[in-house]
């Protein structure tokens, strides 16, 4: 099947990217996901994930690789009942590296005999295969971000790549009650948190229902119109790596990144309960 199949069709409108670019980036990622690990002690501890060792980072971000792509192959309708998958794991430690490149390229050719407009289930917001391509793509992201933090580098993310993975933790967090239990505690009264890129464009408005929470849909000119005669209760801006690294709870709101105005405790309350 051609390669390229539909990898430039439709997709949200809010995308910085499109399927064809989530495809190319999960490889990209898992490249330098494995660069960092290669030679590294696999036991070295990961902070930004308390309790795991390195090898326990690639496993893991293996294990989803392959874990999404099976659902892809299989085009599922309805909510798994397990999520058991055929892992082929390494024999030792040494072989991870090695296994995580090839869960990349499982993933590759998932992603092209598969549509990215086909229907299937999902758990967050976009009810087609894209969503699991997109999903994927971020998981592997930010943990290639954490091998890199375990080891001492610095990150770097590109920018475009790092506002679409905002609008998507911000699209799907409202979905993901099942195992982000917290959330439950993301309501109020009409309270409101901007998020804004510094370096690009990117600018997301979140209110807290009494209901539940969620974005609020606005085109750019009735988002600064809004903003101008009713300005956000909170708002957080900086580069949209950072701002994705703060999503994520890889990048505290203190740090001197983020330009922070409003309601602290409306923030901390959302730092608390948003965790992914």
């Amino acid at each position: 099947m051609d390669s390229g199949m539909g990898m430039d069709s439709s997709h949200d409108s809010r995308w910085v990217s499109a399927p064809a670019t989530h495809r190319e980036a999960v490889m990209t990622e898992t490249a330098r996901f494995v660069a960092v690990v290669e030679g590294a002690d696999l036991a070295t501890p990961v902070p930004s994930c308390p309790g795991w060792t390195l090898v326990d980072l690639i496993r893991h971000t293996g294990s989803v690789q392959r874990m999404f792509s099976g659902l892809l192959r299989q085009r599922v309708q309805e909510r798994p009942l397990t999520r058991d998958t055929d892992l082929d794991l390494p024999a030792d430690d040494a072989g991870y590296p090695g296994w995580l490149t090839a869960g990349s390229q499982v993933a590759d050719r998932a992603f092209a005999d598969t549509d990215p407009d086909a229907p299937m289930w999902v758990w967050g917001a976009d009810p087609h295969a894209r969503f699991w391509m997109r999903r994927m793509l971020f998981e592997t992201l930010v943990h290639r971000v954490d091998a890199e933090l375990a080891v001492g580098l610095r990150p770097v993310i590109d920018p475009a790549l790092a506002a679409d993975g905002v609008d998507e933790f911000l699209v799907n967090l409202p979905f993901a009650a099942s195992f982000a239990p917290k959330t439950a505690h993301l309501r109020g009264q009409d309270e409101t948190i901007r998020f804004r890129c510094t370096d690009r464009a990117g600018d997301w408005l979140i209110r807290l229902r009494p209901d539940g929470f969620g974005l609020v849909p606005a085109d750019a000119e009735a988002t600064t119109n809004a903003e101008a005669t009713n300005p956000a209760d909170a708002a957080v801006e900086g580069a949209a790596a950072d701002l994705l690294l703060f999503m994520y709870g890889r990048l505290d709101r203190t740090s001197d990144a983020f330009e922070i105005s409003g309601d602290d405790e409306l923030l901390a309350r959302w730092v608390a309960n948003s965790e992914f």
